[in-house]
């Protein structure tokens, strides 16, 4: 397929700036949010008898005139069913500093420590033609944190070696402790991040360092709605897989077979595939957790249907045509237009179908992006 088929006018008023939430303007002027994760808007796709679902039903099963929220997604599956998840933990990645002598204002976005004993670290810097091999850049004003740029690795990237005498407990705690959550370019060119980004946009069931940006369908997941799942006796399987840009980087070609995506770490424990493999066996679903998830179990799939263990990178790239070998329901968000998650998506529901739904989507005022609606595929 060519990148022009996954064009489309996106509104700026549908790319969500904040998770859900109920805002309550104070005395003073200033806001205060009450986040809810799982009320977020769903909309199901039906790949085989080609439905999409969007409503509410009442007693009787009819379509009412109210939205489903992320809730109801529990009302398409069934005890036995097995959800994975990417149990992946951002860190604060995004800080600034100041460059030494002329005290410009430098965007750092770590990327991935590459030598702890050394303090090396991956980065990219913004703006990157100031940023050049010897600089020192300063951080937290009076603080003790100084790095300076060892190497040029791309146009935006360099290798910082930080000089913080510390152990590396100590190193890491101080570093993070400047930064803020890498919220996507798309939000913060709008809005500065704030203290709560660094909670909301983090899975509640994230348990390893390592991603840049969140495994955004699951932030949909609140702990009450784990619960209710849990009760239903869903199971719940975990993979890591430790996200990075490569998502978000634009696709340069039309032709997408000569795209080439980055590599993202990922691991799949022999516990997850008992899990997910006892459930195939059964005959129940499968479901994938968002695009990272999908990415990675297909990176990890034997020939038999079966996920096997894996540790090491995927530089997976999925657009249709495709046929996906593990899982047999999807959770995706909505995306921008051109994105590598949309044709993920699209291999999987069908593109004229998926398409469908996000003309659907867009003239309902679905919100778009890492913090915006769900969009839940099954294969019936």
């Amino acid at each position: 397929m060519k990148l022009s088929q996954f064009k489309f006018k996106l509104p700026e008023s549908q790319v969500a700036l904040y998770p859900p939430h109920r805002a309550f303007e104070n005395e003073d002027g200033t806001i205060d949010r009450v986040y809810n994760r799982d009320q977020c808007k769903l909309m199901v796709i039906h790949r085989k008898s080609e439905k999409i679902d969007m409503f509410k039903k009442d007693a009787e099963g009819n379509d009412t005139e109210e939205l489903m929220t992320f809730r109801n997604i529990v009302d398409y599956f069934e005890e036995g069913d097995t959800f994975i998840f990417n149990d992946t933990q951002v860190f604060p990645a995004r800080l600034y500093g100041t460059k030494e002598k002329t005290d410009a204002k430098i965007e750092v976005f770590l990327l991935r420590e590459l030598n702890e004993e050394l303090r090396l670290w991956d980065v990219l810097v913004e703006p990157a033609r100031k940023i050049r091999i010897g600089n020192k850049l300063f951080f937290d004003g009076e603080g003790p944190m100084v790095a300076e740029v060892i190497d040029n690795t791309t146009s935006r990237g360099r290798t910082l070696r930080f000089l913080y005498d510390c152990p590396h407990d100590e190193f890491k705690r101080e570093l993070f402790s400047l930064g803020e959550a890498p919220l996507p370019r798309y939000i913060v060119d709008r809005r500065p991040a704030e203290p709560d980004d660094m909670e909301q946009f983090q899975t509640i069931y994230a348990r390893h360092e390592g991603a840049v940006t969140a495994p955004a369908t699951g932030l949909h997941f609140s702990r009450e709605l784990m619960k209710m799942m849990e009760i239903r006796g869903f199971n719940f399987a975990y993979i890591t897989v430790h996200c990075g840009l490569g998502s978000f980087d634009p696709i340069e070609v039309e032709d997408l077979t000569k795209h080439k995506m980055n590599s993202e770490q990922m691991i799949i424990s022999a516990e997850a595939c008992d899990i997910v493999n006892k459930t195939k066996a059964e005959g129940h679903r499968v479901c994938a957790v968002g695009i990272s998830t999908a990415r990675a179990t297909e990176s990890a799939v034997g020939t038999d249907g079966m996920l096997k263990e894996f540790e090491g990178w995927t530089n997976k790239f999925i657009f249709p045509p495709y046929e996906y070998g593990l899982a047999n329901a999807m959770i995706t968000n909505f995306y921008h237009p051109e994105s590598t998650m949309l044709m993920a998506a699209t291999a999987f529901g069908g593109y004229d179908l998926v398409m469908e739904g996000y003309k659907k989507a867009l003239k309902n005022d679905y919100q778009f992006g890492c913090y915006g609606d769900a969009m839940l595929i099954l294969d019936d």
